[in-house]
């Protein structure tokens, strides 16, 4: 008869690589066309003035300038061409 006992499994001890979500520029930052300006799920920052959304919701830039954010009911994205 074994004197230890056997190892017992589980079912625990995995985790998901983070999404790596949020802002990417800063507010007065200057940006080049094309350029991700917000990752997210959902709308948590609307699309102002040459700000497009993308199919996974992140926003991007239309034309090169000055990142700006604007908030009243809801935050806005614009760039400043």
């Amino acid at each position: 008869m074994a004197h230890k006992k056997g190892q017992g499994s589980t079912r625990n001890g995995r985790d998901s690589n983070a999404q790596r979500l949020g802002l990417k520029v800063g507010s007065g930052q200057l940006i080049k066309a094309g350029s991700i300006l917000v990752r997210q799920r959902g709308t948590k920052w609307h699309p102002g003035a040459n700000v497009a959304r993308a199919k996974d919701d992140s926003l991007f830039a239309l034309k090169d300038g000055v990142v700006r954010f604007r908030k009243s009911k809801r935050t806005i994205v614009s760039i400043e061409a």
